[in-house]
């Protein structure tokens, strides 16, 4: 498209099939004529999709907004495959060649993903919170927000536990695992009733990509509250929140860990209530602050018997309360507003030299 920030894809065929593979959070695609000895030679593009990128097929006469790169099939009418990203976010790249630092995908390479992790556990990245390492693409290949919530909750450790000491523990659990006098039976169903904090990295992303299809599908109706009903812990009502040091927020339940930021404190995820709507007193106007509507809950509350002490009632109210005097203002018409009133009996104490009310 015009406003597209991707580069232009020299690949020109009347007849081509597209195909695709997945590594982690990139996704190639590949453009090949259906005729090789007349078309152009192939095309690679490797993509990711930021926070916000899809692909979405389309009639091409109705083009959804933010459409940034669309193929076009023969079919009459023609329909478009499009890469969508309304955020901007994602983008694309000429070439088959992946992001040099990223890890192993946590689904298609798992053994080779988990070696990776196992063997670097000295690289200063695991000297992080294990909720910051696990956003690390250059070991955790395909984990995103929502994902490390899911896994962390699963597996009952603290967000903010320190990643190396959580992580070498799994050494030792690994140890354990390959005891001789333990039958194959009994590994697999330790395997399985006590996932280890890496092959949650590998089993919950593949609970959404067995599940995509009634989770994420635009075309399903109810996609969002399946997605919503999938999740245990991110963005669950009743769960905590903190950001973490790169300004993430990262969802758990119970305490965050040593680490944790200092200065914050966790928020509830509110639960659900049940909508009502509380009328208030009066209707006011868009220039009553939330001080003046407190001054005139409390002079609703307790009527004043004279100007003198509608005065003191209204006057400010900060600061030490002893040495507190009385001043009388000026009646003002009842026309006047109430900030306007304010700033006549300050500036009529400037004027008179009095003492303001303290």
């Amino acid at each position: 498209s015009a406003v597209g920030r991707g580069p232009e894809v020299p690949f020109r065929s009347e007849a081509y099939g597209i195909s695709a593979v997945a590594r982690g959070k990139e996704l190639r695609l590949t453009l090949s004529a259906l005729d090789p000895a007349a078309g152009p030679p192939a095309q690679d593009l490797v993509f990711r999709f930021g926070m916000s990128g899809s692909f979405r097929l389309c009639p091409a006469a109705e083009l959804p907004r933010h459409a940034h790169l669309r193929f076009l099939t023969r079919e009459s009418p023609p329909r478009a495959l499009c890469f969508v990203d309304p955020r901007r976010f994602g983008s694309w790249r000429l070439g088959d060649a992946w992001q040099p630092e990223r890890g192993p995908c946590v689904v298609s390479e798992y053994q080779a993903f988990r070696e990776n992790v196992l063997k670097n556990l000295d690289d200063r990245a695991f000297d992080k919170p294990i909720c910051e390492a696990l956003l690390n693409q250059k070991y955790f290949n395909g984990i995103g927000n929502y994902l490390r919530a899911e896994i962390l909750f699963r597996s009952k450790i603290p967000p903010f536990e320190k990643a190396r000491t959580v992580l070498e523990a799994l050494k030792e659990q690994e140890q354990r695992k390959k005891d001789p006098s333990l039958t194959l039976s009994k590994k697999v169903k330790l395997k399985q009733e006590n996932p280890d904090l890496l092959e949650l990295c590998h089993t919950v992303p593949m609970e959404v990509i067995m599940a995509e299809k009634q989770l994420f599908d635009p075309e399903h109706s109810d996609n969002y509250a399946a997605f919503k009903n999938w999740l245990q812990c991110y963005l669950v009502p009743g769960m905590s929140s903190l950001r973490d040091r790169s300004g993430r927020t990262i969802w758990f339940q119970g305490e965050p860990g040593p680490m944790a930021p200092k200065g914050q404190r966790p928020r509830k995820t509110p639960r659900k209530t049940s909508p009502q709507l509380k009328a208030e007193p009066e209707a006011l106007s868009p220039k009553v602050t939330p001080h003046a509507l407190k001054q005139r809950r409390r002079a609703a509350a307790n009527p004043p018997k004279s100007e003198e002490k509608e005065e003191e009632a209204d006057g400010p109210r900060k600061g030490c309360a002893h040495g507190r005097r009385k001043v009388t203002a000026a009646p003002a018409s009842p026309e006047v507003p109430l900030n306007v009133r304010r700033s006549r009996r300050t500036s009529a104490r400037r004027a008179k030299g009095a003492a303001p009310a303290v």
